[in-house]
C-alpha cells in the first residue's frame, strides 16, 4: 500500500546526504578563521550558497542530473524553511523570507556562472562583492582559487557517482596558507 515510501525514501538519503555534505563543507573552519569570511548568518549562508551552486553545476552538466539537481535545490528550499520556524519567524513572513533566499541564490548563481566564464579574476570580484562585501580582495582572490580547485575535481567524479553522493569536497586546509 505504501510501496511509494519504499521507492522514493533512497533517493531522498542521497540527496539528504549531499545536502548534508554541502552544510559541513560551509561550516569548515578555514574560510571563517583564514579567509575571513564573516562568520554571521549571512557569511554562513552564503557559504552554503557557494557550495549549492557548485554541487548543481556538476549535476546539470549532465541531462540527467536535472532531476537530482532539482530535489537538491528543494532539500536546500527545506532547510531554509525549517531554520525560519525555528528562529520563530511567523506563517505570514515565512514566504516573503523564503522569496528573498531563492533571490539571492539565483542573483549569486547567476553572477557566478558568469565569473567562471569569465576567469580567476572576475570569479574573485564576485565572490568579493557577495561574500566580502568588498571588503577583502586577497581572501577573496584565494577563495576563487579554492573554488577552481574544488569544482577542477568535482567535475572529475562520475556523473552516476556524482548523483548517488560519492564524492566529496576537496579538504579547505590549504586555506591557511596565505
Amino acid at each position: 500500500m505504501f510501496s511509494f515510501l519504499k521507492k522514493s525514501a533512497p533517493a531522498q538519503r542521497t540527496i539528504d546526504a549531499i545536502y548534508g555534505m554541502i552544510v559541513a563543507q560551509a561550516r569548515q573552519p578555514a574560510f571563517y578563521a583564514a579567509l575571513h569570511v564573516p562568520d554571521t548568518v549571512d557569511g554562513r549562508f552564503d557559504m552554503v550558497l557557494l557550495h549549492l551552486w557548485m554541487a548543481l553545476r556538476v549535476l546539470r552538466q549532465d541531462p540527467a542530473g536535472e532531476e537530482p539537481a532539482q530535489k537538491l535545490f528543494d532539500r536546500f528550499c527545506t532547510d531554509m524553511d525549517d531554520n525560519l520556524r525555528e528562529m520563530g519567524v511567523g506563517d505570514l513572513t515565512v514566504p516573503k523570507r523564503m522569496r528573498k533566499f531563492g533571490e539571492a541564490f539565483y542573483g549569486r548563481s547567476a553572477a557566478y556562472d558568469a565569473a567562471l566564464e569569465e576567469g580567476h579574476a572576475e570569479l574573485a570580484a564576485a565572490l568579493n562583492r557577495n561574500i566580502f562585501n568588498e571588503a577583502d580582495a586577497a581572501d577573496a582572490e584565494r577563495l576563487a582559487a579554492y573554488v577552481a580547485e574544488a569544482l577542477a575535481q568535482l567535475y572529475k567524479v562520475d556523473q552516476a557517482a556524482f548523483a548517488q553522493g560519492e564524492w566529496q569536497f576537496p579538504p579547505v586546509g590549504g586555506l591557511a596558507e596565505g
